[in-house]
């Protein structure tokens, strides 16, 4: 009897193992189109369905990526190159105007594993700029290029430039001209963003931004900015940002919620929540994060009325959502 019970313990021992090694490990995306979407009222169902649709395509670019094993790095770039490549988002091709009726595009993109990053600011004739981002962090000794520096740099690793009439929308320039009929300053809805967790274990962020509606003297956001709106470190948590920027610079969001988890010792919840919902709030900023930590958890907390965001979960299980309360 004991030999017999012996032999059944260690059966199933070796079944465990087995089931343990078998176990995949996780991976998860999240991904957002920006903060201040379109007020609930006026969003149409067709319009939904275009967003929703352009926001599914996103994720399952990315999503591809981290299940046949590829890097979060390559998942994030193909995410935020699909809504690059769109005309609904404030990045990219859906750029908004600039006060002069120009577009000017910043984005960023950082490895959590390395902490190696790469970011360009005020780039007008390139198709993905967080392409280019990627290429200041992998084949030059720097972290952010700027302008027509950055340009040159493009071409020296031979991306094309595109016209400023690649980045035409007449949504955006009539956004333009409201914007500056109502006599406001500007407008700073609108980024894209991605974060991944691969099944390495290695964490990415990449964000992409048009701007704010109406921006003058080369104004630069927090999307490029390493800290702020892009974040990512493989100790706790990977974070994209989109609101308004000035804010978001100020509270140095994306660290400052690495930090809550790292050295504050909080959840991914906890911290995301803590600075968005709390902290921003208290100086006045509007916006949001997308964010997953190094065990595959997923926060996405916004304070406005909406966020375009999705996620696919650590289970598979794809998200999509836009407004408060969904």
């Amino acid at each position: 009897m004991k030999t017999q019970l012996a032999a059944l313990v260690a059966l199933c021992s070796l079944t465990l193992l087995a089931h343990v090694q078998a176990a995949e490990p996780p991976i998860a995306l999240a991904i957002h189109g920006g903060a201040g979407p379109l007020p609930k009222a006026q969003m149409t169902p067709d319009k939904r369905k275009l967003y929703e649709a352009d926001l599914n395509k996103a994720l399952q670019a990315g999503y591809a990526v981290l299940k046949s094993g590829g890097r979060s790095l390559d998942a994030v770039e193909a995410s935020v190159k699909v809504l690059e490549d769109s005309p609904l988002f404030n990045a990219g091709k859906g750029s908004v105007f600039t006060y002069e009726g120009a577009h000017e595009l910043d984005a960023a993109i950082m490895d959590g594993k390395t902490l190696a990053a790469g970011s360009v600011a005020g780039v007008r004739h390139i198709k993905n700029p967080v392409s280019l981002a990627r290429a200041v962090m992998e084949k030059s000794p720097h972290v952010m290029l700027a302008g027509a520096g950055a340009e040159e740099f493009a071409l020296q690793q031979g991306f094309s430039l595109v016209s400023q009439d690649y980045f035409y929308t007449q949504e955006k320039w009539d956004l333009l001209q409201e914007v500056k009929a109502e006599a406001r300053k500007t407008s700073h809805k609108g980024t894209v963003g991605a974060v991944a967790l691969d099944k390495a274990g290695n964490l990415a962020a990449a964000t992409s931004t048009g701007g704010m509606t109406n921006k003058r003297w080369n104004r630069v956001g927090d999307s490029p900015i390493i800290g702020a709106g892009t974040y990512a470190n493989n100790q706790a948590v990977a974070v994209s940002a989109t609101g308004h920027g000035e804010f978001f610079i100020r509270s140095v969001v994306g660290h400052d919620i690495f930090a809550l988890m790292a050295y504050g010792k909080q959840s991914l919840q906890q911290a995301a929540n803590e600075v968005v919902m709390n902290k921003l709030v208290k100086i006045g900023g509007e916006g949001g994060v997308v964010s997953v930590d190094k065990d595959g958890n997923i926060a996405t907390p916004f304070n406005s009325e909406g966020m375009y965001h999705g996620w696919v979960d650590k289970a598979g299980k794809v998200q999509v959502k836009i407004y408060q309360g969904e």
